[in-house]
């Protein structure tokens, strides 16, 4: 990294710093991934190597160019109007890229960022109010009670569904959700999940980022050509619904397509509909069946529940095909280590 160092405005745990080494000293007092990173960053490469999450596939380690990463905070601290002298909370594990760049933007962009646990609800113990943060799906679930210490709020990592949505709706929080991956430096695609209504947010679309194009390959995926964040272009797994030369509804994974007595079915669709009937964390999957070939299950964490049942069995808006074959309960999910669900090892303790 070199020359570029930090930002005059930049702070870490309301410190401020006159050189690398003070800040690179100081992390230590913080966390050892932190200062880690940091020594990365600062170091003479052009590159920093990240980790996946796993949440989509076998978890990778890939390299990302600290040009690209700086340009990706740039284009937030744009689009989100978080200039220098911004408050943030970083919430979220820096050995994965959404906490490595919360660092990078605050450096970047001169940010007062704090440093607290990624705990399930990091929120709980604060007694100051921040003017950015970025968060899963199940953290923001459960800091409701206390979301209104943060003023901006990104959501990444996961799908919100209907009934978390309804829970965002009236407070005062400006909440919106991110699309990206490792390989894009976290997002360049964002859409608003509150202050409008939840039905309305369901059907929405992904806006891109300035200087971020898009297109579909002959699987229905998103292609993505955003040369500032990646010298080459990335070809995704996500099928997708182009509503306009920057814009995109998000479908579903095809890698996760359900392909039973001949019918294909994307589960997050599915996901979708059962959502408004369940609210505790579930997910539909295919496992193997003889005759069928995949059959559908859906599996819900938590314990045995007739009145869900009830729900799912009488919920008109799924067709027949969408209808579970089998449903499972399960006392506790697998987590990836950014707090998403681990697909595939949880569907192994059936």
């Amino acid at each position: 990294m070199g020359k570029e160092l930090f930002h005059k405005d930049f702070k870490l745990q309301g410190e401020s710093f006159n050189s690398v080494k003070e800040l690179i000293d100081f992390s230590k007092s913080i966390s050892e991934e932190i200062h880690s990173f940091l020594v990365d960053w600062f170091n003479e490469k052009s590159f920093v190597e990240v980790k996946t999450s796993g949440s989509t596939g076998v978890p990778k380690i890939i390299r990302l160019q600290k040009k690209h990463m700086v340009n990706s905070a740039i284009a937030t601290g744009s689009f989100f109007d978080v200039p220098e002298k911004t408050t943030a909370l970083l919430c979220m594990s820096v050995n994965y890229i959404a906490g490595k760049m919360m660092l990078v933007r605050a450096i970047t962009l001169g940010w007062g960022i704090d440093v607290v646990e990624a705990v399930s609800n990091p929120l709980r113990k604060l007694d100051k109010t921040y003017d950015f943060s970025a968060m899963v799906p199940l953290q923001l679930h459960n800091s409701l009670n206390d979301i209104h210490k943060i003023k901006k709020l990104i959501v990444g990592g996961g799908v919100v569904f209907n009934e978390l949505l309804e829970k965002i709706q009236d407070v005062k929080t400006d909440i919106f959700a991110t699309y990206g991956m490792t390989e894009t430096i976290t997002h360049i695609a964002v859409k608003k999940l509150n202050h409008c209504h939840s039905e309305l947010v369901e059907e929405s679309y992904y806006n891109c980022l300035p200087s971020v194009k898009i297109s579909k390959d002959k699987r229905g995926c998103l292609v993505i050509n955003a040369p500032k964040v990646s010298d080459e272009e990335i070809i995704t797994n996500d099928l997708v619904e182009i509503t306009s030369e920057n814009s995109f509804k998000w479908l579903g994974r095809f890698d996760t397509i359900i392909n039973s007595g001949g019918i294909k079915l994307i589960p997050e669709q599915i996901e979708e509909k059962l959502s408004k009937v369940i609210e505790d964390r579930f997910f539909v999957a295919g496992i193997k069946d003889a005759l069928l070939g995949e059959k559908l299950v859906l599996i819900i964490e938590g314990v045995i529940n007739n009145i869900i049942l009830n729900k799912v069995k009488h919920l008109n808006s799924l067709s027949k095909y969408e209808r579970p074959k089998e449903i499972h309960f399960l006392k506790h999910f697998i987590e990836t280590p950014t707090q998403k669900i681990n697909r595939i090892k949880t569907i192994q303790l059936l």
